[in-house]
């Protein structure tokens, strides 16, 4: 290389080493600036909505001062319901909480709670949706979720009509019963053993709600293993359902996923997913057989697509999740709750006994016919839902517009829950309130309609659980065989315990495990 074109090529080598040094220095100059400016951003809208909500603190409800930024968080108890309550007796029937940048508003009265759900039901009828939720259920594409609109009334009327009405659960009958006699079987084999209460009354309602969506049980060996399976997702579902979320509290981060709970989701409820696929898939191999599950009137439906509300697959398997999660543990919940409070007072349990007796013999078996001659198992089943309501705090509603709400304000798009919990235990309308006594229920005056803001433990207004029928059914005839075909008793050394474990879903802390022994006159009636 000659000495010109050296000193050139060396000359190139230092203007572009000085020329990356000063890019280096310029971009890091500009990232510093740019970091600077979000913070400082960051730090002014966080000031402004501080004093912002400041000056509206004459307007909205009392509440428990918080910090910046994190509102009062850090102060939530896992219990909700109860931590609520005990809020309620220092700041009144209606308070304020700010968790993050999300203003929740917490109703604890029968009053109010009428004003939530039957003054302004419209403008209640909302929800707002939460990440776990979007994941559990398709983008919110069920009945739980979907806005109130066009799109939630069809599905409404979809389940309503076609699943849950009483021509469909009367029709379906046979399934119910061959699902129960099998658990009864089961529980006779089992006679003088520990039996995980829960665990089997999840697994028949499952049985039943797959039978009556696409023909499918869980059956022979695989009856426990994919029974307590099935329970743990559920269980897990609903737990992040109702596990508090830092991508809630602040939407901006919920790219991010600090916690874990979309990732955590997203992947529970594509275990389901891959379930339903199958499924669906079967069920359009079945070519010109004629099904008459619910499964099959859903692809009918997707395939007419009505322009003006489509239903989608999303709906389908929506609707199929919300029919698996919602309909299994609760009424499985209420079930081990009925079962604990009555083996927990043995003169309860005697009075059952004796009804069943009279109405049934200890030569018969159970029949779903004998429930609406049962008002003192009936008593004991309102009064379970009355101190354990399946949804302590329902499902958040979210007002489409600013409203007043017990003379304060109630601002749009904040988180409104109702304590069911503690409204169903208020003294000024239940005497001695936490004392399990089905003897209250048996004057009639309380019913699943959601009329009495003293008791609605499936709900009230536009949004009440669409699912009553079934799970009325299902709760007093499996309570009712039981206690007739069984007496209970816990394991030697084992005390009776209470405690609820808070979610979503409302659970017995400690599960269930009971002995059975039979108390019918012939073997031949377990079988």
């Amino acid at each position: 290389m000659t000495p010109t074109l050296q000193h050139f090529s060396q000359y190139l080598h230092c203007s572009f080493s000085s020329w990356r040094s000063k890019t280096s220095l310029l971009t890091d100059d500009v990232s510093r600036l740019l970091f600077t400016l979000s913070a400082v951003f960051a730090l002014f809208w966080c000031a402004w909505n501080f004093l912002k909500s400041k000056n509206q603190t004459s307007l909205l409800p009392p509440g428990p001062k918080g910090l910046p930024l994190l509102g009062n968080l850090l102060a939530l108890d896992p219990d909700l319901h109860s931590y609520f309550a005990g809020l309620s007796q220092t700041y009144g029937p209606i308070f304020k909480l700010w968790l993050g940048n999300k203003l929740g508003i917490v109703v604890n009265s029968p009053s109010l709670a009428q004003q939530v759900l039957k003054d302004y039901d419209v403008t209640f009828a909302n929800r707002d949706v939460t990440v776990a939720a979007r994941f559990a259920t398709y983008g919110g594409c069920d009945i739980v979720w979907t806005p109130y609109g066009d799109e939630w009334r069809m599905l409404r009327k979809v389940c309503v009509t076609k699943m849950l009405s009483k021509i469909t659960l009367d029709s379906v009958y046979t399934l119910r019963r061959r699902e129960v006699r099998q658990t009864v079987s089961y529980l006779y084999s089992k006679s003088g053993s520990a039996v995980n209460l829960g665990e089997q009354m999840f697994l028949t309602t499952l049985n039943v709600i797959t039978s009556m969506m696409w023909g499918g049980t869980v059956e022979g060996d695989e009856r426990a293993s994919l029974g307590a399976e099935f329970r743990e997702i559920v269980a897990e579902i609903t737990e992040l359902l109702g596990k508090p979320n830092v991508s809630d509290f602040y939407p901006g981060l919920a790219r991010f996923d600090l916690q874990g709970i979309a990732k955590q989701m997203d992947g529970l409820a594509g275990r389901f997913d891959g379930i339903f696929d199958r499924v669906i898939g079967e069920q359009a191999k079945g070519g010109g057989e004629k099904r008459k599950d619910f499964l099959d009137f859903l692809l009918r439906l997707k395939d007419e697509n009505d322009a003006k509300t489509p239903f989608t697959m999303n709906h389908l398997k929506a609707l199929l999740m919300d029919m698996v999660v919602g309909g299994t543990d609760t009424s499985s919940n209420t079930i081990e709750f009925a079962m604990a409070e009555v083996m927990n007072q043995p003169k309860v349990m005697n009075q059952i006994q004796q009804e069943l007796e009279a109405v049934i013999g200890k030569h018969s078996i159970v029949e779903e016919s004998h429930i609406h001659k049962l008002p003192y198992l009936e008593a004991v089943v309102k009064e379970a839902l009355r101190l354990h309501p399946a949804l302590p705090l329902m499902v958040p509603h979210c007002p489409s517009e600013t409203c007043t709400v017990g003379g304060y304000t109630v601002p749009k798009g904040s988180r409104v829950f109702v304590n069911l919990w503690a409204i169903q235990r208020d003294p000024t309308m239940w005497e001695d309130p936490f004392k399990f006594d089905p003897d209250r229920f048996l004057n009639n005056k309380w019913d699943y309609s959601g009329s009495d803001f003293g008791y609605f433990p499936f709900g009230s207004g536009r949004r009440i659980c669409a699912g009553i029928a079934m799970a009325e059914r299902m709760v007093m005839y499996l309570l009712a065989t039981l206690f007739h075909s069984f007496d209970w008793e816990l394991p030697p050394g084992e005390k009776l315990d209470l405690s609820e474990k808070f979610g979503i879903v409302l659970k017995k802390k400690i599960p269930l495990v009971a002995i059975p022994k039979p108390r019918l006159s012939d073997p031949a009636l377990y079988e």
